[in-house]
């Protein structure tokens, strides 16, 4: 087995960033800062990453500021923070208080800043999606002329995948809740990448033999977080493969912060206009 692993490349990354920061700040005084608005204020889970993302900040120079508020305050909030000057990134960090508003809520960041990729007319990619193509360049898998099999084509992970896919000239295999003989599917799939957060979903006879697989999915067991692939499916030794813990997840946080550098260099090269 080989193990895909996102952490070891998270660290080179972060380095880079570390210096990209430092240039904004010392060469064109632009002092990156993302803003993350939080409505389920009571959420543990939401608590644990949103806290990872500060430390994230706080390690490359990028200020994160935690607004937690009412989803009535937030609507205010969110307009206000697109027309500061000084915020270059906005996270609406999911889920909301109340999920029936995310469309609304999400509509109100300026796409600009809009870091998470989410708000129509974005100018960012979806992290989840960008970490995944890293991670499958991290590790220079090939995937010109093979079988790559998406599984789940949610808007936050699945949808831009296969855009990002596609502007590389590969051509995805779809498989979601509608899509018939679903197992053959992804038995015949040289890279396999799950994004569904169907707990187990991936089990051992659905992965081909010396498959390459990527686990984008969260879900929640008996109170622990966990993937789409089935633990049985790490025991076997024929796979590429991520990891339990230190796959996608550590190079998603990398991209949104990549977002937000990206969102202060566009500000950096205005300013020189």
């Amino acid at each position: 087995m080989k193990l895909l692993n996102g952490k070891e490349l998270a660290s080179y990354i972060k380095e880079r960033q570390a210096r990209q920061v430092r240039g904004l700040r010392q060469a064109h005084g632009v002092n990156p800062k993302l803003a993350i608005v939080v409505t389920d204020i009571d959420n543990k889970v939401i608590d644990v990453y949103v806290r990872m993302k500060k430390r994230y900040g706080a390690d490359i120079l990028i200020d994160v500021d935690i607004h937690k508020v009412s989803q009535t305050e937030a609507r205010e909030l969110l307009n206000m923070l697109s027309n500061d000057e000084e915020v270059h990134g906005i996270i609406v960090q999911l889920p909301l208080a109340d999920m029936a508003e995310a469309d609304d809520i999400l509509a109100l960041v300026d796409p600009e800043k809009d870091v998470d990729g989410l708000a129509p007319d974005s100018k960012f990619e979806p992290a989840t999606a960008l970490a995944i193509m890293w991670l499958l360049a991290g590790y220079n898998v090939n995937m010109a002329g093979k079988n790559v099999v998406l599984v789940g084509h949610g808007k936050l992970v699945g949808q831009p995948l296969e855009r990002l896919l596609l502007a590389d000239g590969i051509t995805p295999i779809i498989v979601d809740i509608n899509t018939p003989e679903p197992e053959a599917k992804m038995l015949a799939a040289d890279v396999l990448i799950s994004a569904t957060g169907v707990a187990g979903l991936i089990k051992p006879e659905v992965v081909k033999q010396g498959a390459v697989v990527i686990d984008a999915g969260v879900a929640s067991e008996g109170g622990k977080t966990v993937g789409d692939v089935a633990p049985e499916v790490l025991e076997r030794d024929d796979l590429t493969i991520t990891p339990v813990k230190g796959g996608v997840g550590p190079l998603t946080v990398c991209a949104l912060f990549d977002n937000v550098i990206r969102a202060a260099e566009r500000v950096a090269a205005q300013q020189k206009v």
